[in-house]
């Protein structure tokens, strides 16, 4: 509270709401839990292995946790999944959530949209959902069906926008 008190007394600083914590999370290509992420999410499908360490870290190769074995082969490397959370730009309007996405002919459905918006600072629209593991590489041509038009769009890789972290001076 007194970071927010200290925030609203400066009058340089302009209270947002969730629409811009909603945008400002997707640019930076964070997961929201509910829409992008969900009991049933691996940190394999929702490109969240970093937060295991690498190859030979210490997490990846006793394992330990709860989960390990549905993840880690024994060895310590993921387990292939079936699915694999992806950035998409290119479409001409915003894809929302549960908008569907399928390969470049338009006629096999490989995927999900779970958040996407008009980004503020790439002035375009962006989105991240799930699309089978092999359609998942950086610059995969994809169609969304949005608003029931198909549109091209391309996986890209996140975040959107680089992060720009600015540590105030204690």
């Amino acid at each position: 509270v007194s970071i927010a008190s200290k925030m609203v007394e400066d009058e340089t600083v302009n209270p947002t709401g969730l629409g811009a914590r909603d945008s400002l999370r997707l640019e930076a290509g964070l997961c929201l839990y509910g829409n992008d992420l969900d009991s049933t999410t691996t940190p394999t499908m929702g490109a969240l292995g970093w937060t295991m360490g690498g190859p030979g870290s210490r997490r990846r190769t006793e394992g330990g946790f709860i989960g390990a074995e549905h993840i880690l082969t024994p060895e310590g490397k993921f387990k292939k999944s079936s699915k694999k959370r992806v950035g998409i730009m290119g479409m001409k309007a915003p894809a929302r959530g549960h908008a569907e996405i399928y390969d470049a002919t338009g006629e096999n459905l490989i995927g999900e949209i779970t958040s996407g918006t008009f980004s503020p600072c790439l002035k375009k629209p962006i989105a991240m959902g799930y699309v089978e593991t092999g359609n998942h590489k950086n610059g995969t041509e994809v169609m969304i069906k949005i608003r029931n038009k198909m549109q091209k769009a391309a996986v890209t890789k996140m975040p959107f926008v680089e992060s720009r972290y600015y540590r105030i001076s204690e």
